[in-house]
């Protein structure tokens, strides 16, 4: 179904600017990374690195054949794969804890003063094709999320499943940012706002009783190995 209305979608009749704000957040974006939660199993599984190279490989062909469809779930694929090998590196979850602390001021410099901003206003094709699209019904110009804001919404969650989080609050919450940040640009009337520090929010603050409980057992630990 998905596909399909990724091929239709500039084909259907146009919605109102809040319209398109609210399809986007409660319906594509949803129902986007649902295919990121089909998918969370996966974070168990050896060899995702070398199938989410594969998917990347894959992106950059589609994009050079102008198979945008395929191009943008590829990267979606290739994106989650590698946030699920990467997540090996991570000891504990505060450490994940502690990159969510970190991420949202790095993304907003690069954005508003750094080489993600230049991107936009200068090498705006360029981001366009890096970038996952959502199209808006009616709209030949899709909304778009960087890389980053994948990569990190998949590391987030299965971050959440490997540690006994809140998994389903915690998606819930990740995929709202999303539409809470495209929102806010729009009410704001600002081209492009980082998304990195709601999506952050969306993995700490349904979790955070949990994380402070971590926390705090790790103080616990480190008092008992040093007595």
């Amino acid at each position: 179904m998905l596909f399909v209305y990724y091929a239709v979608a500039r084909h259907l009749p146009g919605l109102p600017l809040w319209g398109e704000v609210a399809f986007l957040g409660v319906v594509l974006i949803p129902a986007i990374f649902g295919l990121v939660w089909l998918a969370l199993p996966l974070w168990r599984a050896r060899g995702v690195l070398p199938v989410g190279a594969a998917f990347a490989v894959l992106a950059v062909v589609c994009e050079i054949a102008d198979l945008d469809i395929v191009a943008d779930f590829s990267k979606l694929a290739a994106l989650t794969l590698f946030a699920f090998w990467f997540l090996e590196f991570f000891e504990t979850v505060l450490w994940v804890a502690l990159v969510a602390a970190i991420i949202p001021m790095v993304d907003i410099f690069s954005v508003f003063r750094g080489p993600t901003g230049h991107i936009i206003e200068e090498r705006r094709s360029i981001f366009e094709t890096i970038a996952f699209g959502f199209p808006v019904p009616g709209e030949v110009r899709p909304a778009l999320l960087g890389p980053p804001d994948l990569l990190f919404f998949a590391l987030f969650l299965a971050a959440a499943a490997r540690w006994g989080l809140r998994v389903g609050w915690t998606w819930i919450a990740l995929a709202a940012s999303f539409g809470a940040t495209l929102a806010l640009a729009v009410w704001l009337d600002i081209g492009g706002l980082p998304a990195l520090p709601l999506l952050s929010l969306g993995f700490l603050i349904p979790n955070a009783d949990l994380l402070w409980r971590e926390l705090q057992g790790a103080r616990r630990r480190r008092v008992a190995a040093n007595e």
